[in-house]
């Protein structure tokens, strides 16, 4: 198998298929070969010289030998037949009495097209960095033990429908370019689709594993930190983070009638689009907040001590007599009613308006909204915002400048002035912004006063003013070169203080600056960085 190419190769995997299906105590060696090909796949399958049908046959025989068996005499044909020609246009035949129990799989890195393991059983199973190219279907899979999609690429249409996780689904930033669907999914352990961050001892061995991490180039509209996530040096220890995002879903998601056993852990995870999680089923801590979350329907049945829950503004659990409890609007939140979810953009202006307005009228309530506003902000764009735009990116656009304009106009004090005491009521003091990762367009904060901010590999573009502002706390990278904020237009930090304990410089460090940029009013040329001006 390894010493051939097209059609030799081809015969060479279905015979190898053949004797995994006719023995299992073959199978484990016969998964773990065809999965150290499918590892060694270049970057394009389809290219010259690729060898394209290897590959397909290659995925047809792994999805047979994983799939449990469709009868004794399928089996039968498949040992008999010695030489593959029993596995049949399908691939590999499948085996009596079901794949053997604890099957590993391991295509960390690889290059999938068209990947069907539906219904295929899997103990641990390693999809880290792997790019999945076209459909990809997961589709009524069955993991027995940890299945690992960290960092893992979803280029087109992804489908876990029926899908059933035993122990920890770990999709820590997974990134979904077309719809995906998890509906009826079973988590049975923790669903991660958040954050992933740890930190690491000099001398611990994870750091021979963490340096053979090659995610897929980061190179998404708007966004161009090729290198995210990375390890890094953090002070006096080293560190490992994952980057300032959870899973990533450009388009529709569906979670619709999930089952999350565990905690349902989307911190900081991003949703382009809609996010429907209706008549799902929540049973531990939860950290869902993102205001395009639709939850109709709804139960959880966590206790009252199970910390942290959260969940987006306009959402509240309701105690029932069985003691879970209905996901219902919540009305302490009136008039809000997620208008931030709406597909509708007038809508979703009306929206901002209401969530000013209830910021103003209810202090208590100002940081979730704030919250809510980030979070929207933090969606990611299909489309890049500069250049020509169709009416409907103008529009979307245009929309994110509103929100950015809500939170400037209520982080600045205001003067004092005949009216000051009336307009002082909308400054919200000791706010924090949470937009790592975000797309801003002519961002002003300019004069505004905030508590901790976010901006981590956060994308600057336009004009950018940070002149006056007051931080108790800004980051804009992780500390080192990757991970980093970048400003694309021209950007002032004049007179601004980012931190209460550390310069301008040493907060901006890292960062990249692709035009001109003005700091403690001292102009540097086009991207250079500060304190190398």
């Amino acid at each position: 198998m390894a010493e051939t190419t097209g059609e030799q190769r081809e015969t060479a995997l279905r015979r190898l298929a053949a004797l995994g299906a006719a023995d299992p105590a073959l199978r484990q060696g016969a998964v773990d070969a065809i999965c150290a090909l499918l590892r060694t796949s270049p970057a394009e399958p389809a290219g010259a010289g690729a060898d394209p049908g290897a590959w397909r046959e290659a995925l047809r025989a792994l999805g047979g030998l994983l799939r449990p068996a469709a009868s004794a005499a399928a089996s039968a044909s498949a040992s008999g037949e010695g030489a593959g020609a029993g596995a049949g246009a399908g691939g590999a035949a499948p085996a009596a009495g079901g794949a053997a129990p604890e099957i590993v799989v391991d295509l960390s890195g690889a290059t999938l097209v068209d990947a069907d393991f539906g219904g295929c059983e899997l103990a641990e199973a390693r999809f880290a960095d792997t790019r999945f190219l076209g459909a990809a279907s997961f589709a009524d899979a069955r993991f027995t033990g940890e299945a690992v999609f960290a960092r893992a690429l979803f280029a087109g249409e992804a489908r876990f429908d029926g899908a059933r996780f035993a122990s920890d689904a770990v999709f820590g930033r997974a990134r979904f370019r077309g719809p995906a669907s998890f509906e009826r999914v079973g988590f049975d352990g923790m669903a991660w689709f958040g954050r992933g961050e740890e930190e690491i001892w000099e001398d611990d061995p994870t750091w021979e594993m963490v340096e053979d991490v090659h995610p897929a180039a980061w190179d998404e509209p708007n966004e161009d930190d090729p290198d995210w996530p990375v390890a890094v040096l953090m002070g006096d220890y080293q560190g490992w983070s994952e980057g300032g995002d959870g899973a990533r879903f450009v388009g529709p998601v569906s979670f619709r009638q999930a089952r999350f056993a565990g905690p349902a852990w989307f911190f900081k995870a991003r949703f382009g689009a809609d996010a429907a999680f209706t008549d799902a089923r929540f049973g531990g801590p939860v950290h869902l907040d993102q205001p395009a979350v639709d939850l109709a329907g709804a139960r959880w049945g966590g206790a009252a001590d199970d910390e942290p829950v959260c969940w987006p503004l306009g959402w509240a659990p309701e105690p029932g007599p069985d003691g879970a409890g209905a996901l219902v609007p919540d009305r302490s939140a009136a008039p809000y009613a997620r208008q931030l979810a709406d597909p509708d953009p007038d809508v979703r202006r009306a929206g901002l308006a209401v969530l000013g307005a209830l910021g103003d009228a209810r202090p208590e309530l100002r940081q979730r909204v704030v919250d809510t506003v980030c979070g929207y902000l933090r969606g990611p764009l299909p489309f890049p915002v500069t250049g020509d735009l169709n009416p409907g990116q103008a529009g979307e656009v245009e929309l994110r400048r509103g929100a950015q304009r809500l939170l400037a106009e209520r982080l600045r004090p205001v003067d004092p002035t005949p009216d000051g005491a009336e307009a002082g009521l909308r400054h919200w003091a000791g706010m924090s912004l949470s937009l790592c990762g975000a797309t801003l367009i002519d961002f002003d904060l300019s004069g505004c006063h905030v508590g901790y901010a976010d901006f981590m590999a956060a994308q600057f573009h336009g004009v950018t003013r940070f002149d006056a502002s007051s931080f108790e706390g800004a980051v804009f990278g992780l500390g080192g070169p990757d991970g980093r904020a970048s400003f694309h237009g021209d950007v002032t930090f004049a007179g601004a203080r980012l931190d209460r304990w550390r310069g301008a410089r040493d907060v901006l460090g890292g960062v990249v600056f692709h035009a001109g940029v003005v700091l403690d009013d001292a102009e540097a040329g086009d991207g250079t960085p500060p304190g190398q001006e």
